[in-house]
């Protein structure tokens, strides 16, 4: 027979094992509802100098996947927080891609102090619930510069159906990056070689005659970072 000692004495074990049950089902609902990061679509740092004009600046480029995100932190080899964003509501169902550029000093050293060579580590979480992370590594080291052959320096009168874009050869690029441009046609182009390349030749009908175009030859270092040399050249009137 039960008696209500026998009851009582009985109650601390019961209040034990109830506990126990219920901090196992919220273990158990924690690890349904927890799901491991996976890695950005993309997720680099590098830096980009503007050899013509002395400027470099640190460029991150983001993406997601599928989901946007509502957080966003980047966190320096040093252990700072370089960016740190916030989607405000769910509403604004996240930013899916993000493209951030430091100012551009003329003094490069205050760059390099702000952004030490090391890992960067990207973290992210979606509305939805799903974490995001990776890791890129930062580099000082930056690549050789292109010397432009041809059509050379600023030159006159460049036949528009027979545009071809030559540099030197150079070592220990990845690749080659060349963009075209004309503000006020509203008009660019961008292409990108093997580092092992040394010329491309402009799409015949993308020039117009009597035009003068910004051109830009870029050199990609292994480790993602780029210089860029900039021009013009003006093609020739029509005949």
């Amino acid at each position: 027979m039960l008696t209500l000692s026998s009851f009582l004495n009985k109650i601390p074990i019961v209040a034990g094992l109830i506990i126990l049950l219920i901090c196992q089902g919220l273990a158990l609902a924690a690890e349904k509802t927890t799901e491991p990061a996976i890695p950005f679509a993309i997720a680099t740092v590098h830096f980009e100098q503007n050899a013509t004009d002395g400027d470099m600046e640190v460029v991150f480029e983001v993406k997601g996947n599928k989901d946007g995100l509502s957080k966003l932190a980047i966190v320096s080899p040093d252990g700072r927080k370089v960016i740190d964003f916030t989607a405000p509501d769910a509403s604004t169902i996240g930013i899916r891609q993000f493209s951030f550029e430091s100012p551009e000093p003329k003094d490069t050293n205050s760059l390099k102090a702000a952004y030490p060579e090391g890992i960067y580590t990207f973290s992210g979480s979606t509305f939805s619930g799903q974490n995001l992370t990776a890791q890129s590594r930062l580099s000082h080291r930056l690549p050789a510069k292109a010397t432009i052959k041809q059509p050379g320096i600023h030159v006159k009168s460049v036949d528009v159906d027979e545009v071809k874009i030559t540099w030197a050869a150079m070592k220990n690029i990845s690749s080659v990056i060349i963009e075209i441009k004309q503000d006020e046609l509203d008009v660019s182009m961008k292409a990108k070689q093997s580092g092992s390349e040394t010329a491309f030749c402009v799409p015949s009908g993308f020039l117009a005659p009597n035009t003068e175009y910004e051109l830009g030859v870029g050199t990609v270092s292994e480790e993602g970072n780029i210089v860029f040399v900039e021009t013009t050249f003006m093609t020739a009137k029509n005949n």
